[in-house]
C-alpha cells in the first residue's frame, strides 16, 4: 500500500493564511486527481477547534474552496513529526517549526516555491478588509500551486 505525502501548511492562528493554503493545495491536488498527499495546517499560536475568519471563508468561497469545517490547531511536536514537508508563512513559523524537530523539512512557503530564489513571508491579512484577504489569497494560488509542483515531480513513488 502507498503511504501518503503529508504537507503541512503554518502561520499564526491557522484561521486565515494556512486555513487557505489547505484550500488551495486540496483543489490543486484534487484537480490533479492525485489521492496520495495529505493536507493539513495547523499554528504557533492558534485554540483548538476555531473557525477560519469570516473573510477566509468569503474569499473561500470566491475560489470554490472548501474551509468551511476548517478548525484551527496549535502546532505540536507529533504534527510536525508526522508530516513530510512543513511550509511556512514566514520566519517565525518556520523557527518554531524547527524548534519542535521539523529542522530538514521545514521551509518558508515562498523559499520552497522559487527553489530558494526568494525568502519573504506571506502577508497576514488578519484584521483587514475582504480585498486584503483577496490579494493574499492570490498569492498563495501562486506559491501553493509551484510548491506542490515540486514536491510532486520531486517525491519518490514507493
Amino acid at each position: 500500500m502507498r503511504r501518503l505525502k503529508r504537507i503541512l501548511f503554518v502561520c499564526t492562528g491557522n484561521t486565515c493564511r494556512s486555513a487557505l493554503a489547505e484550500g488551495i493545495a486540496r483543489k490543486y491536488v484534487r484537480d490533479l486527481l492525485r489521492n496520495d498527499v495529505e493536507l493539513a495546517s495547523a499554528g504557533t499560536d492558534a485554540w483548538d477547534a476555531g473557525v477560519a475568519t469570516d473573510e477566509a471563508l468569503l474569499v473561500g468561497i470566491e475560489r470554490g474552496l472548501d474551509i468551511g469545517a476548517h478548525r484551527s490547531r496549535k502546532l505540536t511536536r507529533e504534527i510536525v513529526r508526522d508530516s513530510d514537508l512543513i511550509l511556512a508563512m514566514g520566519p517565525q513559523h518556520l523557527s518554531a517549526a524547527r524548534r519542535l524537530g521539523g529542522d530538514d523539512k521545514s521551509h518558508l512557503l515562498t523559499q520552497y516555491a522559487s527553489s530558494g530564489e526568494t525568502d519573504r513571508m506571506i502577508r497576514d491579512p488578519f484584521g483587514g478588509d475582504l480585498e486584503a484577504y483577496r490579494t493574499t489569497a492570490d498569492d498563495l494560488e501562486q506559491q501553493v500551486r509551484r510548491a506542490l509542483d515540486r514536491f510532486l515531480s520531486s517525491a519518490q513513488p514507493e
